[in-house]
């Protein structure tokens, strides 16, 4: 017996939809990423904020746990779920990157590149012998067109915001999202928004309050991580 035509297989071959039109695989790869760390993206006519919670070990070497990478010198991704699944994708963002830069020379459209890792990941969606990348990314970046959030999903599909979250402290973070951003935020709004939304979720999981935080200034389109002394000053305002 085939198997594909005994009961359930759908459940798990990543090929097979469900009688309801369900691909298991995919929802279980979107759970994977709902218990990472949380991530959060940010933009405004300024630019773009990309933050994160990290948790990392006592013993662990600095910048191991990093949620934060850079792309391009204009975009960034933040990443929740299976960093080796996302160091993948993000390998193959930066070839694509500088493939259009030696080919146009001229930085990629955050759209374009987003396309193409969202390519890559819906292709893990209709062929046997893999599985859906268990990873979701928020991907950041200004280009000729102005300031970008986009939200990745295992499925291939991908969505623009103006201020979005991934990870446990979804629930939480989202809510705050929803009642304080503005269309008139400005750069610094935006950072102080993000270290206050991570605290809170941090605080409710019992967390300690280490954050991660990128950014990507309209003016410049060069990306900035902020270093720790500073994102700790945001730290002490915001408690």
């Amino acid at each position: 017996m085939s198997v594909f035509a005994q009961p359930g297989a759908y459940d798990y071959a990543n090929t097979v939809f469900s009688p309801d039109g369900r691909l298991y695989q995919v929802e279980y790869a979107r759970e994977l990423f709902n218990r990472g760390a949380t991530i959060i993206g940010i933009k405004c006519a300024e630019g773009v904020v990309l933050a994160s919670e990290e948790n990392s070990e006592d013993l662990e070497e600095p910048g191991h746990s990093w949620k934060i990478f850079k792309i391009d010198e204009h975009i960034a991704t933040a990443i929740a779920g299976l960093s080796s699944d996302a160091r993948v994708l993000i390998e193959q963002a930066r070839l694509v990157a500088q493939n259009n830069k030696l080919t146009y020379d001229e930085p990629i459209d955050i759209d374009v590149v987003t396309q193409k890792i969202c390519n890559i990941q819906q292709t893990y969606t209709q062929q046997g012998g893999g599985r859906p990348f268990g990873v979701a990314m928020i991907i950041g970046g200004v280009d000729k067109t102005g300031a970008h959030i986009i939200r990745t999903h295992p499925s291939g599909n991908y969505t623009g915001y103006k201020a979005t979250a991934v990870g446990a402290g979804t629930d939480t973070v989202l809510p705050m999202l929803q009642e304080a951003y503005r269309e008139d935020l400005t750069l610094e709004n935006c950072i102080k928004l993000a270290v206050k939304c991570l605290l809170k979720t941090l605080k409710e999981r019992e967390l300690p309050p280490r954050i991660t935080i990128a950014i990507i200034p309209s003016a410049s389109k060069k990306l900035d991580m902020l270093s720790d002394k500073t994102v700790e000053g945001y730290i002490k305002e915001a408690s």
